[in-house]
């Protein structure tokens, strides 16, 4: 395991929980805002929006916009 392995992966708790409490907090301010919501479908749409960031993310990683971050 290189170096860039170990200082990720002693941190993946921590990067999984960050996104963990940015779903689960969209996902109550959706309910504070629209009590009436279906939160499976809030659910569905929240997680189509992270992933298409992290689609965007991957994109630009590979076009090498991320090599002298």
């Amino acid at each position: 395991m290189d170096a860039i392995q170990k200082e990720l992966a002693s941190r993946k708790t921590e990067i999984q929980l960050a996104v963990e409490l940015l779903f689960k907090a969209n996902m109550k301010i959706t309910d504070w805002d629209v009590p009436e919501a279906d939160d499976k479908e809030g659910a569905k749409i929240l997680l189509d929006m992270i992933q298409e960031k992290i689609d965007e993310i991957r994109e630009d990683v590979l076009a090498g916009r991320y090599n002298n971050y």
